[in-house]
């Protein structure tokens, strides 16, 4: 439970926003104020060019164009996003913003229906779950002082993510779609809203699945190979289903309320591994999936919990309240290391590493010749990656308007008591490699011998934001307090006894920050904002919370048929850390988990996007959407930071770029249309960047690239279009990353064409 000494500043930032709000003139009634929907993040679409900050949103028309499920493909189309790609699919994301480490979105505030997504978002935030984007009504990305209402990450931004709405009329869709690679998509729901009898109000409902299945894109080598063998799969398997249930008053009634219950689960297999390749191996087969990667596969499931309550009790006040919990289990199964013959198994030190071993394969001959299908008498350890996370907590968001001093007022508070943890408890087998290159395991080990941990996370978070506006002026406050406490424990063996280790952090940090815009005319404005960005430092006691200051600056313009908007900013890190995982290799196996700090860091840049309707505003009969978008990001280490950084990090020398953050970004979309047509064309263009800090390995360069996306539908009835496109036109082979271990290439071509019906 949350202690309650902890208590008395929340009660100080809750009490700051009532008293604002007691003190203040009420409405007189004449005033019909739109409520902000709360689940989101940005609010009404109409409302994106007042925001004070960088707010960008995707809508189901937009998502619906190249009906994507990898989330880096749909988020490189908003200005500021970077992403790290790993295995292809986007099943693993690794998304940052503004320049902030891309670990597993692990400085990023990630959210559904504005719930925090993350099995375990305070204690374990780079985990390996993420919702699946294709099944989302739409996506948005918020960034700068605005954003600070959403943490407990508040560098680089928010993400959040909402789902399909219960309609107000009985309706569904079905979209059922084949693709290369034996490849499948159905995204299918069905619901409505009923009258109640009289004064009893309404009920609605919504059924939703999503299922995504693929046999992948790379070639495993095969040690059964034959007429009668199938290939094996290096793809994957994705089934999940939502539902919603929910009751309102009458929508004219003079006190409105709803109540929400929503429920997901997701399952996943992935057969896809941490191996890469070495890079002579990659030119002769960019595609080629070692043998030692045969058993590598990655069960996940995860269900999810939300209650969600919204009163109004006058025109001018709301509270909503959201009950939420979520359950991940996951087990990833995958080489982990590879000792030689002649070493002494039951020793741990003899084992390396399978990212040395492609750093270095001509240093570890035997170890690679195992990987490669060699039988000699080398063994590798298969490591079972088994976690358990849960998630769990209550929100209280109040809104309140009234005007005050002759400006509008639009007070909002928010409360949260959040709990989540993460149990570690992992094991590792032993292969050896058959004659024809089949792995068969000579010793099993037993569970929680390798890691056996539990990270909890105690959180109270609160924040008061206070919107005004006068004539063309809006200004925008706001003021959040994380009080949060992490305690982590480990075993040395599978039994839980007293702990080996036991270590407890706490973090008690206010966040300001403040934001503005102002309406030259009613096509122009300019904003600007300042604030603090934080994020806590993991389980040391004597780490270091993450700390910046950060600043934004530009202007937007929007007309009938253009929007257009430039924003620069700054991110002063004061101190930046860099998080110890598996995935980025470089660390003891007591280190995974940890933060540690890099020290202070610079990251500033350009985020340009303009959007034009070429076809509307020529007259023509057709549409003709044009969208590009810039991303500039430079970066600098402002002192070397040497081996104590882990990851791609170590060995930074001041300087420095941060590795894995191209400098530039480019996204242009042309498309033409009308009602029963359209075709879009997107180009996507990174620069290449050092895949990581180390002079040593500067040759590990992830690839620039230019990426060709072509998709288009045709109405054949009134409830049915068909629709095809191509992932990857021009079928570009390029590095996409060299981690985890060894070059991992992008998606190959696919092809994907299906209808999509609407009832």
């Amino acid at each position: 439970m949350i202690p309650l000494r902890r208590s008395h500043a929340i009660a100080g930032v809750t009490a700051l926003g009532l008293a604002a709000a007691a003190g203040a003139t009420a409405d007189d009634g004449n005033r019909s104020p739109t409520l902000l929907d709360r689940i989101s993040i940005t609010g009404d679409p109409d409302r994106i060019q007042d925001v004070p900050g960088s707010a960008q949103q995707l809508d189901r028309d937009e998502l619906d164009r190249h009906s994507y499920s990898d989330p880096h493909r749909i988020l490189r189309a908003i200005p500021g996003v970077n992403i790290a790609e790993e295995e292809g699919y986007g099943q693993f994301p690794h998304i940052s913003m503004r320049g902030t480490p891309p670990e597993r979105n692990n400085r990023v505030t990630v959210m559904e229906d504005g719930v925090l997504v993350a099995p375990a978002p305070y204690s374990a935030p780079a985990a390996y779950y993420f919702p699946p984007m294709a099944r989302m009504d739409r996506v948005e990305v918020q960034k700068g002082a605005s954003a600070i209402r959403h943490g407990p990450y508040t560098t680089g931004g928010a993400l959040n993510m909402l789902s399909t709405p219960i309609p107000d009329d009985t309706s569904g869709k079905a979209d059922v779609l084949f693709g290369s690679n034996n490849g499948r998509r159905v995204h299918a729901n069905v619901g409505g809203t009923e009258d109640l009898p009289e004064g009893a109000g309404q009920f609605g409902w919504l059924i939703e699945g999503f299922t995504e299945q693929s046999d992948g894109f790379k070639n495993l080598d095969n040690p059964a190979s034959g007429p009668n063998q199938p290939e094996p799969n290096t793809g994957l398997d994705r089934r999940n289903i939502m539902t919603k249930l929910r009751w309102n008053t009458d929508p004219t009634a003079a006190i409105y309320q709803e109540v929400e219950f929503k429920y997901a689960r997701d399952d996943r297999t992935i057969n896809d591994t941490y191996l890469g390749l070495t890079e002579s191996d990659y030119r002769d087969d960019p595609y080629r999936r070692y043998h030692g990667s045969q058993k590598d596969e990655i069960n996940t499931e995860n269900e999810l919990f939300q209650l969600r309550h919204y009163l109004n009790p006058t025109p001018n006040t709301d509270l909503t309240t959201t009950i939420y919990r979520t359950d991940t289990v996951r087990n990833w199964y995958k080489l982990h290391e590879v000792a030689p013959e002649g070493a002494d198994f039951d020793d741990p030190d003899s084992f390396t590493g399978i990212t040395d071993i492609l750093d270095n394969p001509g240093g570890f001959a035997s170890e690679f010749a195992w990987i490669q299908g060699n039988d000699n008498d080398a063994r590798g350890a298969v490591r079972a990656n088994n976690r358990e996370y849960y998630a769990q907590g209550i929100d209280f968001t109040g809104g309140y308007w009234f005007d005050l001093g002759g400006w509008d007022h639009e007070l909002e508070v928010g409360l949260r008591f959040h709990q989540d943890e993460e149990d570690r408890f992992q094991w590792q087998d032993q292969y050896e490699m058959g004659p024809e290159g089949d792995m068969y395991q000579v010793e099993r080990g037993t569970p929680g011998e390798t890691t056996n941990r539990l990270t909890e996370a105690d959180a109270i978070a609160t924040y008061v934001q206070n919107t005004m506006r006068q004539g063309p002026w809006q200004i925008q406050t706001g003021l959040r307090y994380e009080d949060i406490e992490i305690r982590r424990r480990d075993w040395d063996d599978e039994n839980r006894g007293s702990p080996d280790d036991d270590r407890t952090a706490n973090y008690r940090v206010w966040i300001p920050g403040i934001g503005a815009t102002y309406a030259i005319d009613a096509n122009w404005s300019v904003l600007a904002g300042v604030h603090r960005g934080f994020a806590p430092g993991g389980t040391d006691p004597d780490a270091r919370e993450e700390r910046s200051t950060n600043y934004e600056a530009g202007f937007r313009f929007s007309s009938a048929n253009t929007r257009a908007e430039v924003i620069g900013f700054f991110n002063d890190y004061s101190n930046i850390n860099i998080e110890c995982t598996a995935v980025g290799s470089g660390c003891g196996e007591a280190d995974i988990g940890d933060n540690v700090s890099a020290g202070e860091v610079e990251i500033y840049g350009l985020e340009a996007l303009v959007m034009h309707d070429l076809g509307r505003s020529q007259g023509w009969d057709y549409a003709v959407p044009l969208s590009l978008g810039y991303t500039l990001t430079q970066s600098r280490f402002a002192q070397s930071i040497g081996d104590s950084a882990p990851n791609q990090w170590a060995n930074a020398e001041k300087g420095d770029s941060l590795p894995e953050i191209p400098e530039h970004q480019i996204n242009a979309s042309a498309g033409i249309g009308q009602e029963d047509w359209r075709v879009t064309l997107n180009a996507n263009y990174v620069t290449s960047v050092n895949a990581r800090a180390d002079p040593q390995f500067s040759g590990q360069e992830i690839d620039s690239r230019l990426l060709m996306d072509v998709s288009g539908e045709y109405r054949v009835h009134p409830n049915a279009r068909l629709f095809a496109a191509v992932e990857n036109l021009t079928d570009k082979e390029y590095i996409a990353h060299y981690r985890p271990a060894g070059v991992r290439p992008g998606k190959s071509r696919e092809v994907w064409a299906g209808v999509k019906m609407e009832f």
